[in-house]
This record gives C-alpha cells, sequence and structure tokens, in this order.
C-alpha cells in the first residue's frame, strides 16, 4: 500500500484484492450493526468507529492477516476468547485463511460501545 491518506473507508478498502476487500466489508458490517450509532472514519490510516468523539475500534488489512484493534480494555476483557489468536495489548490478528469470528467481533464492539457509554456519563 503506497497511499497513505485516505479520506474514506471506501477509499481505504478499494486498494485491496477483491478476497481481501471482501472479508474488511465483512468486519466493517458486522461492526456498523453492532455499534449503530458510531460514526466511520479514517484514524491511523485504517477504517475507525468512533462514539462521542472517543475511538471504539479500528480495522487493517495486511497481507496475510486482518488487523483488528478494540484498545487494550477490549483485548483485556475477551483475552479467553482470543487466545488462539495472534495478539498484543489492544490488537489481534485473524488470518485471511481462516474464517473470521463475526460473533466475537461482535460481543467485543458492543463492549466498547457499552464502555464509551459508562464513561460518558
Amino acid at each position: 500500500m503506497a497511499k497513505t491518506n485516505y479520506q474514506t473507508v471506501d477509499e481505504y478498502l478499494g486498494t485491496f484484492p477483491e478476497n481481501v476487500r471482501v472479508i474488511l466489508e465483512s468486519v466493517r458490517q458486522t461492526i456498523k450493526k453492532a455499534a449503530p450509532t458510531a460514526t466511520e472514519a479514517i484514524s491511523y490510516q485504517m477504517p475507525t468507529y468512533k462514539l462521542n468523539g472517543k475511538n471504539l475500534v479500528h480495522f487493517a488489512g495486511w497481507k496475510v492477516h486482518i488487523g483488528f484493534y478494540p484498545t487494550p480494555s477490549g483485548t483485556e476483557k475477551f483475552k479467553k476468547e482470543l487466545s488462539r489468536y495472534k495478539g498484543a495489548k489492544g490488537s489481534v490478528q485473524f488470518t485471511i485463511d481462516d474464517p473470521l469470528p463475526l460473533s466475537l467481533i461482535t460481543e467485543i464492539v458492543k463492549f466498547r460501545v457499552k464502555e464509551n457509554l459508562e464513561k460518558k456519563k
């Protein structure tokens, strides 16, 4: 990926081959369904979802995996469920060749929405 100043998620997704774009679009739709009031943006040059002006989650396409970034609290809360995936504090890698755990992504996004709303109070 040579370009690094994406303006929209569509523009970002458009830089990937069809097979990867389909996977990334499924992540996008899963996030949008789990956090319908979140706004879509580009932050850190990747698709980002924000609520009340704060980042909820990010995702990105890489050569052999899809990166999902639900913040350290998101990975900590779902540590057991995410243990089979490679990851670090605040991030997880889903290989492109395996089916994505979309129901787990949904749970994590809903957790992040709840966390965001509690912090707002």
